[in-house]
């Protein structure tokens, strides 16, 4: 009997939670509360329209005409996104990650990245998702160097947020003081801005109501466990993202080009900015041996914000 194509579904299960995770790029397929969807599902034999619940590894985001230097050495990635002239969302979301821990609850998937033209490191990746039937999805990442130079690292995720209602008429929070602008390429076209007085301001919960965002944001007013929150409400229903203190970037995305437009929030926890790898900016150096981690999280509640009392 053939097998799925995203290759083996990791079932879990907690209280009112079900998710489920693919060998295919150790990415989140799908995730419930109490039967309905908390983020946009794809199918086990579909791949992973618009980056749905993808890993974005050894980068989030694009890396302008895929060409970066690090170390002194000059280095040209694949051009994964030809119609921008862009590497987009890093090498290992399309790759079979392997089974390292299975239980009913919680998963931990391994992968290594070994080093090609384009990126000559070497990685041991680890992602774990673990439900709670109180505190919901917690995932946690990390990296390690297993190779003998010092390596370039970002790394970021792209689920998207759903209440069951078209994101027009619903309400996002994201208490975020800077912005990211970028060209018609999605490259960013100068230093981040403040959001006062732009569409860009959603600190105050206001309808996305046609609002166009594909932007990143830094500047995340956290609460007193270091998370930053984005809270998406509508329908009496709440899907809300956190993220720690190892993603200072949170994009924001409407979906405009997505299969199903402006019906789920794309909500993308980063370690660093787009095109950061071109840039320099809130690239780790992971020498050999070291090991990076960040974690994020997604809830959710049928009457409401779980835990907006804790963001300041």
């Amino acid at each position: 009997m053939s097998g799925a194509i995203t290759g083996e579904q990791y079932a879990l299960s907690a209280g009112p939670y079900q998710a489920v995770v693919t060998e295919a790029g150790a990415a989140l397929r799908e995730l419930t509360y109490e039967g309905r969807p908390v983020v946009l599902p794809h199918g086990a034999d579909e791949p992973a329209p618009a980056a749905y619940g993808q890993l974005l590894i050894p980068w989030p985001n694009r890396v302008d005409r895929g060409r970066y230097k690090f170390g002194g050495e000059a280095h040209q990635l694949d051009l994964s996104e030809p119609e921008r002239g862009c590497a987009l969302h890093g090498l290992v979301r399309w790759a079979p990650w392997r089974a390292a821990e299975d239980e009913p609850g919680r998963v931990r998937l391994a992968y290594r990245l070994l080093g090609a033209a384009g990126y000559p490191f070497r990685l041991d990746l680890e992602a774990e998702y673990a439900l709670d039937a109180a505190d919901g999805l917690t995932v946690r990442v990390t990296a390690r160097n297993t190779g003998p130079v010092t390596a370039p690292y970002g790394h970021g995720a792209h689920p998207y947020l759903t209440v069951g209602e078209p994101i027009d008429d619903c309400a996002v929070t994201l208490r975020a003081d800077r912005y990211l602008p970028v060209d018609d390429r999605k490259i960013p076209s100068g230093p981040s801005e403040d959001v006062t007085g732009t569409f860009y301001d959603l600190r105050t919960g206001p309808l996305l109501d046609g609002r166009r965002i594909d932007n990143a944001y830094a500047e995340l007013n956290r609460d007193g466990e270091g998370r930053a929150w984005v809270i998406l409400s509508g329908g009496g229903r709440t899907a809300q993202l956190w993220a720690d203190e190892a993603h200072p970037w949170i994009e924001v995305y409407t979906g405009d080009d997505a299969p199903d437009p402006r019906h789920g929030l794309g909500v993308e926890p980063m370690t660093c900015p787009p095109n950061a790898f071109a840039t320099g900016e809130g690239v780790r150096s992971l020498r050999p041996g070291d090991e990076f981690t960040g974690a994020w999280g997604i809830q959710a509640a049928q009457d409401g914000p779980r835990r907006t009392e804790q963001v300041p």
